[in-house]
This record gives C-alpha cells, structure tokens and sequence, in this order.
C-alpha cells in the first residue's frame, strides 16, 4: 500500500474517532430527555467512555510497535460501528455505559497507532500531522451537526445507529484495499520520514517531561471544551438555538471554522520548532478563555469560536516534537504515553463537569480552571530547549558518534 493510501486511510481514521467520541456529548441532552435524568446524571453514564479510552491508549501503543498498523487501524473500523449499533440497542443505563466503554476500547487504538504512523510515512512531519488534525477536527464538527439533525428527526437511538452502519463499511473498503495489497505480493512503499534529532539524554528527558505536563493540562482544556459546549450553548444561547439540532449545528459551525487551524501551524513548526509556537499559542488559550467564561447570548458563538481555533492551532505540537525527538522503533508507545494522561484527563473531566455543574457551578468556574491550566502549560512550554540549544546539541551529539574523517594521504 502506498504512503498516500494508506496516509488517506489514516485521516478517514482520525475524523472517524472524533466523531464517534463526540456523538455522546452532543446526545445526552436527548438522552437526559427521554430518560428523565438531570444532565449531570445523564453525562455521568458517558464515563466508561473516556476511562477506557485512556486506559487502552497504553496497550494500544505497545500493539503498534509490535503489530502491523494498517490492521490495527482496520480493527477500530469494526470496533467502533459494532460498538456503536450496540449502544443504538441499549435497553437500560447499565447496558449504554457497556456500549459506551466498548466505544471507547476501539477509539483508542488511533492516536497512539495513527499518528506514530503519519510521522513514519511523511518527510514533513508537521505539515501531515496538521492535515490529519483538520480531518479529526472535521470529525468533531460533523458529530455536533449530525447528531443533533438525527436526535431531533427520530431520536437520540439514530445518532448512534446510522453512523455505526457507515464505519462498518468503510472498514470493509479498508479490509478489501489491504488484502488486495497482500495479494499483490509486492513490496510495501514506505515514505522515509525525518531523521530523529539526536541530542543529549538530559536534553530528550526535558523535552519529554514538558510533554507530558502539557499532556495533562491540556487534556483538561481540550476535553473539558470539547465536551461541555453542546450544553454551554444549550444555557447561553436560549432562543437563538431552542432545540438540539440548533445547538449542534452552532457546535459544528464552532468546530469546523476552527479546524484548519493546525494547517499554518504544521508549517509554522517545520520552520522555527515547537517552543515559540507553543508559548504563543496558550498564552491566547488562557486569555480567550477567561473572556469566554463571561460570554453570553450571541457573543458565546464568536467567544468560543476563537477558543476553539487557537486550541485546535496547538495540537500538532507535542506531536511534532514527539517525532522530531523521539526514536521510530518506540514513538507508537511515546505517543501512548502522552495519550494515557492527556485522556486520563478527559475520563477525569466528565464526572468532574457533571459534579460541579449538578452542586451550582456552572461554566464561568469552569472555564476559568480551563483558563488556568493553559497557564500552566505556558510555564512548562518556557522549559523547552531553544531551537539554538537543540541545533547545538544535535552537532555535538553526532560529532561524538561519528569518527572524524580520515585525512587525504599526501603525494610527492
């Protein structure tokens, strides 16, 4: 399979992962409805979703090492639509929250597995993990939108079936493409991707480290948004979206204006590195979102729409330097590392939104603790080596590797 199928097949991936993360969130205002439960009540069921997604993201990682991707990621096809036709079918609570961890299980394979691969098949790691970002972002927006137009004509059951039909056959087209591959008994064309810089172990630990912080607090902001505007706007917007599918379709809107973000951003990092992009960016999350906290009525649409692009604008970052830094033969774990706590985060965040919100507090705390962690990541991305520092280092390391060069012999 060729480096452009199988990148095409891993964005199809990526939308797809997003979409299916983010039906629940957007039909649990239906599903409190029809169930008779608070929303708090109601968005607690969805926890099984995001512990199993953190959980997996691990031994997924590990499977991605060690395992032939592109099956991996045919696998999620399948998981995700039988997960997602048995949560159509859900006869009580108990059963939604199975469906829901199982939905979870399947999601979790693509981050660690898919992206590991996009900075294997591409020479310009930042510029293909931003366009792979747009069509997860896309997959963001179009969940909103549908989901919302599906609850509201046949009820929230639909947003889950019809969906879960789609994925099965794109997982059939993927299946046919790979075995037609494997029947061709030709040599798989593999892109060479960038050379990992090599610099100093205190120098790689560092980088690491700030990863990992930034794993943290920025799961909190993106999970925390991503989560929680479906109902912002169901609070804020009152008469301007009444129903479920005005609140979706103002979601989408949010979501995919915002999702071409990463694209200038993916260019930006090839050319001047992750520490500047990174200080610049989350200094204008923390801002933005301390004023949208305190948006309401019509402004809350522009508010979070700036939010939210500069918070899409910043997720090829630790990507970026995950594959700039970080060996090929380990990234798929890396990338799970980073994941287990950026989505731990996010299994943390639901029930915490749930509780804050059902004891009277609302979105104004809440996205001032959002605001607050984009702080903290500023502060963590201060600690990155400069670009200067990395080059230096990298000359260094290779010159105590390399022997130096013989000298030319003399003639007479």
């Amino acid at each position: 399979m060729t480096p452009g199928t199988q990148l095409a097949f891993l964005n199809v991936a990526h939308f797809l992962c997003h979409y299916f993360l983010l039906i629940f969130p957007t039909a649990v205002i239906a599903i409190a409805a029809d169930w008779g439960l608070s929303y708090g009540a109601a968005l607690a069921l969805g926890t099984p979703l995001y512990v199993i997604f953190a959980l997996a993201t691990l031994p997924a990682g590990w499977l991605g090492d060690h395992w032939d991707g592109q099956r991996l990621i045919g696998l999620s096809f399948f998981g995700l639509g039988a997960a997602s036709l048995f949560i159509a079918f859900a006869a009580d609570d108990l059963w939604l929250m199975v469906g829901l961890g199982a939905l979870g299980l399947f999601a979790a394979i693509y981050h660690p597995v898919g992206l590991a691969m996009v900075t294997r098949l591409s020479d310009r790691p930042g510029h293909a993990l931003a366009v792979n970002g747009v069509y997860g972002n896309l997959g963001l927006a179009a969940a909103a939108l549908a989901t919302g137009l599906l609850a509201d004509a046949f009820g929230w059951r639909s947003a889950f079936l019809v969906p879960g039909l789609v994925v099965l056959v794109v997982g059939l087209v993927h299946l046919m493409t790979v075995r037609r591959h494997d029947a061709s008994a030709r040599p798989s064309h593999q892109a060479k991707g960038p050379d990992t810089v090599a610099v100093p172990r205190a120098i790689q630990i560092r980088v690491v480290a700030v990863i990992l912080l930034a794993a943290l607090f920025s799961g909190v902001i993106f999970n925390g948004v991503t989560i929680s505007l479906p109902k912002l706007f169901d609070e804020r917007l009152g008469a301007i979206a009444p129903t479920l599918t005005g609140v979706g379709g103002y979601t989408t809107l949010v979501f995919a204006v915002a999702a071409f973000a990463q694209l200038p951003v993916g260019n930006l990092l090839d050319r001047v590195g992750g520490r500047p992009v990174m200080i610049a960016l989350y200094v204008l999350i923390a801002a933005t979102l301390a004023l949208l906290s305190q948006a309401f009525g019509w402004l809350a649409v522009p508010g979070a729409l700036v939010v939210v692009t500069f918070m899409f604008a910043g997720l090829p970052i630790t990507g970026w330097l995950l594959g700039r830094y970080v060996a090929s033969s380990w990234r798929s774990r890396a990338f799970a590392a980073e994941y287990v706590l950026s989505l731990g985060m996010a299994s943390a965040i639901v029930p915490a939104i749930a509780l804050l919100h059902e004891n009277g507090y609302g979105f104004d705390s809440q996205y001032l603790l959002f605001a607050l962690s984009a702080g903290v990541v500023v502060l963590g991305a201060a600690a990155l080596p400069r670009a200067a520092t990395l080059m230096r280092a990298s000359l260094q390391a290779k010159a105590t590797i390399s022997p130096p060069a013989p000298a030319p012999s003399s003639r007479t």
